[in-house]
């Protein structure tokens, strides 16, 4: 199965593809040094994924510097079967934020996504890996199921894991949906929540 990954402009990829060979080449696909310094690039804000189709779907991050974003890609969680990688440049100017959209993708078919940053300035330095997943779209017609929410958290209420967290999101979870749609409420967003909040029982 051949994957192509399209990233900002065809001249970017290329080169960004050529400087991380020289970084070395495991099983066709390249691995740079792992450095264990303090100063690693770091995800900022998790991984994200999205405009998903029956053969593609995009996955972008943010990183704290000028780095280059290494992603690999695979149909299994063990990522043994790493099909394809891919090398996109985070820089200033999209305030250090890379996307890819990855295509030729298998229809139906859970597809993971291993991404770090490696720093542009000490290409030996290279931050911790992250794993997404998603899903593709089936090509076929049958039923499908989804789950919806919003208004997850705000007005002072967060997360409570003395009390299972998010409770909601564990039984839609269960339910193994083929998609998720969640409204936010944006109104709440800058909005604090404390680390703890006191009930009229007492309890915290």
């Amino acid at each position: 199965m051949a994957i192509r990954i399209a990233g900002a402009t065809r001249r970017r990829f290329l080169a960004t593809s050529a400087a991380a060979t020289v970084l070395g080449t495991i099983g066709g696909i390249a691995r740079p040094f792992i450095s264990r310094a303090n100063d690693r690039p770091l995800i900022t804000h998790g991984l994200q994924s999205g405009d998903v189709s029956v053969d593609s779907g995009v996955i972008w991050a943010r990183t704290d510097r000028p780095s280059r974003m290494l992603v690999e890609i695979a149909t299994t969680d063990s990522f043994k079967d790493i099909k394809n990688a891919a090398f996109v440049d985070a820089l200033p100017e999209s305030d250090y934020t890379a996307k890819l959209l990855i295509e030729n993708l298998p229809p139906g078919q859970d597809i993971f996504y291993r991404v770090h940053f490696q720093d542009l300035a000490s290409p030996t330095i290279v931050g911790e890996p992250q794993v997404g997943r998603f899903r593709t779209a089936p090509n076929d017609r049958r039923s499908i199921s989804f789950v919806w929410s919003g208004d997850t958290a705000g007005q002072g209420w967060g997360i409570d894991e003395s009390r299972g967290g998010m409770r909601a999101y564990a039984t839609m979870l269960k339910n193994r949906p083929d998609f998720f749609i969640h409204n936010g409420d944006n109104i709440y967003a800058d909005g604090p929540i404390a680390a703890e909040q006191k009930m009229p029982n007492g309890q915290v």
